[in-house]
């Protein structure tokens, strides 16, 4: 909390972007003082025009800005206590230049750099996706140098991106008549829906306990298999699936050959649903915390739920 038990005032940067966009609802949903840092360009952009009114609607403010502007960065960090950052692939490293301007401002109570995916310290990734995720791993060890309060938020993969098609490339709704699936399918994965992603995320805000900590967010009937998956889905549809799996030196071809960014897309996918790199670590007090425990309160929407919207 802020002083005399106020809540936060939290700066979100890339907050009209894919997952920032639920952050900035959750935000001002739970009573935070909530500020978006947004460029020109984007209150001058008629797509996001309508995403900018929503937010305005529930008592955002804007200020605006960009990564590029250091003082201009200063400036607004200076007004609030808390800094989310919900940057895109593209932007991951520029938050160093968040860093430096936090480090500069000297007033923020805790630091959220642009997660909300995988652990990135806990992976065994084949490259290209290992690169590309060492770049959010580069920023947390840069965040530990200068000594800045910080959350990880470790989401696993988002509903959104993973559930609708059950991961298979080409399709726009869930297969009907055969699955295709990495592996044997049998190492777990976590999925989550990104307005709980949201929510967790600021309940952590003003949480001592999450403080300098990883918030895995692991609810207990969101952890699936990749044959769990189809089984469930098979069950909703009433009927079974024609399954064919793919062998793991298939899937490694197929990562060597693919072009950006869809070698990236793969092996993240091998990270996740062949090596288990979800859940094959034990969640520790030295480093950890997970979001359902700490907040029972939340109902969060479970896989279970969530398929029943393709039926």
């Amino acid at each position: 909390m802020a002083e005399n038990g106020q809540k936060s005032k939290v700066l979100i940067i890339g907050g009209t972007g894919y997952i920032g966009k639920f952050v900035v609802e959750a935000s001002a949903k739970a009573a935070h003082p909530t500020f978006v840092l947004v460029r020109e360009s984007t209150i001058a952009d008629p797509v996001k025009a309508k995403l900018l009114e929503s937010f305005k609607n529930l008592g955002v403010k804007f200020i605006t800005g960009d990564l590029y502007d250091h003082e201009g960065l200063v400036k607004a960090i200076k007004q609030v206590d808390v800094v989310i950052s919900t940057v895109g692939q593209m932007q991951l490293a520029d938050q160093s230049k968040i860093v430096d301007a936090i480090k500069e401002a000297g007033n923020v109570k805790r630091f959220f750099p642009s997660e909300f995916g995988v652990d990135v310290d806990r992976l065994h990734a084949v490259e290209p996706a290992k690169s590309a995720l060492a770049v959010k791993a580069n920023i947390r060890r840069a965040i530990e140098k200068e000594g800045i309060p910080y959350t990880y938020v470790v989401s696993n993969c988002f509903n959104g991106y993973f559930l609708p098609t059950l991961m298979q490339p080409g399709l726009t709704s869930p297969p009907t008549h055969k699955v295709v699936i990495p592996g044997d399918g049998h190492p777990k994965a976590i999925f989550n829906l990104e307005e709980d992603i949201g929510t967790y995320t600021i309940k952590a805000v003003d949480d001592p306990r999450t403080e300098n900590k990883i918030l895995y967010i692991k609810p207990p009937n969101n952890t699936y298999s990749f044959n769990d998956l189809v089984a469930l889905w098979e069950k909703k549809i009433g009927k079974p699936l024609e399954k064919l799996y793919v062998p793991e030196h298939q899937i490694l071809k197929d990562i060597q050959e693919a072009p950006l960014p869809l070698n990236v897309i793969l092996g993240l996918n091998h990270s996740i649903f062949v090596k288990g790199d979800e859940t094959n670590f034990e969640i520790e007090a030295s480093f950890g915390v997970e979001a359902s425990k700490l907040y029972p309160d939340v109902q969060y929407t479970t896989v279970d739920q969530y398929l029943s919207r393709f039926v």
